[in-house]
C-alpha cells in the first residue's frame, strides 16, 4: 500500500485480530505520532465493546445473559447494532449478526435478549466501524489526510490516495487493483464466515469479494452480503452508495 508522493508517517499495532496500520500526511513526527496514538486508542475502545472474546464487552455480556435480560450498551455498540439491523432488513437476511439465532432487539441503547439461544457476533461489521472511528479521531486531532488499514478494511481521507493491492491466489504475490481517495474499501475471502453459494468450480476462479463504500462499516458488512448471495449487483449496494467486485 503506497500513499501519494508526500511526507507520510506510518505506524502499526496489533488490534482487532490483525495488524492495523495508520498513516498520516504532512505533519512533523511528534504531531503525527500523537495523531496515530489517538486513532489506535479509538480502535481499542471499539474492540473492548464489540469483541466476543472479551468477557467484559457488550457482546460477550449479551451472549452470556439468560432470556428476558436487558443490557445497557455503549454508544459504539448501539451504532453497530442499529446498522446491523438495517443491513439485515435490507439484504433479506443475508447479513445476520445472530448467525440464524435471532432473538435480539435494540431499544435506543438497551439491548433485549428474547431467548437463550440468541447470540451475536459483530466480526463482520465491527472492524469496519473501528476503522471509521479511527478516521474520526484523526480528523478531530487535526490530520488533513491519511488512512487506516485494518487487515484489508481500509479507509482514506483528505489529501491521501492509497493504492489498493489484492492477493493473487493463482500466481502468488499481490496485484494492484486501483486507487482509493476519500472513501472506504474492504475485501473478504469466500468462506470467511460467509454462506457462499458458489460452486467449487467458480470458487476456484472467484476467491474474493471487494466493496467500495462511503464508510468502512458499510464496506465491511456489504462484502458479507455479496459473498452470501454471490450478487455483485445486490440492490442494497446502490442504496448504500457502494460498488462490489467478484474476483
Amino acid at each position: 500500500m503506497n500513499a501519494t508522493p508526500q511526507r507520510t508517517v506510518r505506524r502499526a499495532r496489533p488490534l482487532l485480530g490483525t495488524l492495523v496500520e495508520v498513516g498520516v500526511c504532512g505533519a512533523a513526527d511528534d504531531i503525527a505520532f500523537a495523531w496515530c496514538d489517538a486513532a489506535f486508542a479509538a480502535i481499542a475502545g471499539v474492540q473492548r465493546q464489540l469483541s466476543r472474546f472479551d468477557a467484559a464487552s457488550d457482546v460477550a455480556r449479551f451472549n452470556a445473559m439468560a432470556a428476558g435480560g436487558w443490557l445497557d450498551v455503549q454508544a459504539d455498540t448501539a451504532v453497530v447494532l442499529d446498522a446491523a439491523r438495517q443491513l439485515f432488513d435490507g439484504s433479506g437476511g443475508a447479513f445476520d449478526i445472530s448467525l440464524g439465532s435471532g432473538g435480539w432487539r435494540l431499544h435506543e441503547r438497551r439491548l433485549h435478549k428474547l431467548h437463550d439461544a440468541a447470540h451475536i457476533d459483530l466480526g463482520g461489521i465491527g472492524k469496519g466501524h473501528a476503522v471509521d472511528r479511527a478516521v474520526q479521531a484523526l480528523r478531530a486531532a487535526g490530520a488533513a489526510g491519511g488512512w487506516v488499514n485494518a487487515g484489508g478494511d481500509l479507509r482514506s481521507f483528505g489529501a491521501a490516495t492509497v493504492a489498493l493491492q489484492l492477493r493473487d491466489e493463482r500466481r502468488g504475490g499481490v496485484v494492484e487493483f486501483g486507487r482509493l481517495h476519500d472513501g472506504a474499501f474492504a475485501t473478504s475471502h469466500f468462506g470467511d464466515g460467509t454462506r457462499s453459494q458458489l460452486s467449487a468450480t467458480s470458487a476456484s476462479t472467484q476467491a474474493h469479494v471487494s466493496v467500495a463504500a462511503p464508510s468502512c462499516l458499510l464496506a465491511d458488512a456489504l462484502t458479507k452480503v455479496v459473498a452470501a448471495t454471490t450478487d455483485a449487483n445486490h440492490p442494497l449496494l446502490a442504496r448504500s452508495g457502494a460498488r462490489a467486485w467478484l474476483h
